[in-house]
């Protein structure tokens, strides 16, 4: 078993709340994250996908092939976007570093071949990052 990783990065506005608080609590769970007129992040994203090498080719995955799949499915859906408001991913979903981690792993577990073994590290901030492996 072998593991690659990919980097890519994305910048997105997002406002974490919950229509169903009250300002004040909201603005005591979120705090600056609550801003009514949103807040954005540079994201770092780092897909890691396992397995095995391909004896014909040398490669686990071909990382233009992975570089493909990440700019179909992530970077063209939530680059230079409101999460909020432009994704329908987060329609129901507040975007929190968390959720945006695990909607990315969905994405891209649908989007790659079953054989592989997948993970996702987000970096919202140089201190604040998110892994997801699906479990």
């Amino acid at each position: 078993m072998i593991k690659v990783c990919r980097r890519s990065t994305f910048n997105s506005a997002h406002r974490l709340f919950r229509p169903d608080w009250s300002d004040e609590k909201n603005n005591a769970v979120f705090d600056k994250c609550n801003n009514p007129n949103y807040h954005g992040h540079n994201y770092t994203l780092e897909v890691w996908v396992s397995g095995e090498v391909d004896p014909e080719t040398g490669y686990l995955i071909d990382l233009k092939i992975l570089k493909t799949i990440i700019q179909k499915e992530i970077i063209d859906r939530f680059d230079h976007r409101n999460l909020n408001l432009d994704c329908p991913e987060f329609e129901q979903l507040n975007p929190t570093a968390e959720n945006i981690a695990a909607v990315i792993y969905r994405l891209m577990r649908e989007a790659m071949d079953k054989k592989y073994e997948l993970s996702i590290t987000l970096w919202e901030t140089e201190n604040n990052i998110v892994y997801f492996d699906g479990k």
